[in-house]
């Protein structure tokens, strides 16, 4: 069993991070993303859309996208649960786990892919869109702000995949200049709590 991963991009590294919460071992094989060997034709055959992470089990069946990846590792080792135990914590984590998915991660990634023009060879870039994904992650962090007001995590009570995809979205919009503000204590504490856990440092 094997992850095809690369260490500085923000959505294997969600894998990582979960996975060393769960104290999983993994062989990792590192891809480089911008020489675009993840597009390689044996690239391609394990994710045909030829994105990373992708999980390669033993018998070679393979497994792309991180949350399914997450999700498959969940089901294998439950212990500790970072997507609920209860199907109201289930369904709650899986909630906040997709409105961070949308309304934050994939702004930075849509703000840093069209502002900065890193995979001009195999897309389009459009400035202004990515400009307005900036300021789209930018409202989803005040809004986070306000919920961690009241809350210890962005799900609730416990640390789910929730805080992993919103801790990696943050760590990773630092590249397009979008940080937390100042006024954000609440997001600020939470952050500083999260991101001295030692799976952050997977």
């Amino acid at each position: 069993m094997r992850i095809f991963d690369t260490k500085t991009a923000p959505t294997p590294r969600r894998v990582r991070i979960f996975l060393a919460e769960k104290g999983i071992e993994m062989e990792y094989v590192q891809i480089d993303l911008q020489k675009g060997e993840n597009l390689s034709p044996e690239m391609r055959a394990k994710n045909p859309i030829g994105k990373i992470p992708v999980l390669e089990l033993d018998d070679g069946t393979c497994i792309s996208e991180s949350d399914a990846i997450c999700t498959y590792f969940e089901a294998l080792h439950p212990e500790p649960p970072l997507m609920g135990r209860t199907p109201l914590e289930k369904g709650v984590i899986a909630q906040w786990a997709r409105q961070v998915e949308f309304g934050l991660f994939m702004q930075v990634g849509m703000c840093f892919q069209h502002s900065t023009g890193y995979f001009k060879d195999r897309m389009n870039p459009i400035p202004e869109w990515g400009a307005e994904a900036g300021k789209n992650a930018s409202k989803f962090l005040h809004l986070l702000n306000k919920r961690l007001a009241t809350l210890d995590y962005v799900a609730g009570d416990s640390f789910s995949i929730a805080d992993i995809t919103a801790l990696c979205a943050i760590d990773f919009a630092r590249v397009v200049n979008i940080r937390i503000d100042e006024k954000q204590t609440a997001l600020q504490q939470w952050y500083n709590k999260v991101s001295s856990r030692p799976s952050a440092k997977a």
